[in-house]
C-alpha cells in the first residue's frame, strides 16, 4: 500500500508499506526536494508505523547519507553486513549489485531486539 501527501493539490511525498514474511518493508519513500524538511517524510513514516505491528525495514543506497540520517533520526538503525545480506536474500528480490551498494535499516534494531529475548 502506498500513501501520499499533497500540497496545493499536488502530490509532494509518498511512502509505502509492504508486508513480507514477518516484517514490513518501507517502500517508495520520496518527498519532492522543494518540500523536504517540512515534516512530510516524518508524517508519512509515523503513519506507516501506526499501521505496522511488525519489524519495519528499509533498504537504501549506502551513499544516500541524507536518507540514512533521516531514518536514524527517527528510530531505525543500520543492520550489520551479515544481517543485511540475510535480509536482502529473504525479504527482497534484487540483484547482487544492489545488495553490495545498499544498506538496510530496521526498527526495532536487529541486535537490540535479539537481546530482549
Amino acid at each position: 500500500m502506498l500513501w501520499g501527501c499533497e500540497a496545493a493539490s499536488s502530490l509532494v511525498g509518498v511512502m509505502g508499506i509492504q508486508p513480507v514474511q514477518d516484517v514490513d518493508l518501507i517502500r517508495q519513500s520520496y518527498v519532492l526536494p522543494a518540500h523536504q524538511r517540512r515534516g512530510i517524510g516524518v508524517a508519512l513514516l509515523k503513519h506507516l508505523r501506526g499501521l505496522s505491528t511488525q519489524r519495519m525495514l528499509i533498504g537504501t543506497w549506502a551513499d544516500a547519507e541524507w536518507a540514512i540520517r533521516f531514518y536514524r533520526q527517527h528510530g531505525l538503525e543500520l543492520t550489520s553486513p551479515a544481517d543485511k545480506l540475510a535480509l536482502f536474500k529473504t525479504c527482497w528480490t534484487v540483484r547482487d549489485r544492489q545488495i553490495e551498494t545498499f544498506v538496510v535499516l530496521a526498527d526495532p534494531p536487529i541486535a537490540k531486539a535479539l537481546h530482549r529475548n
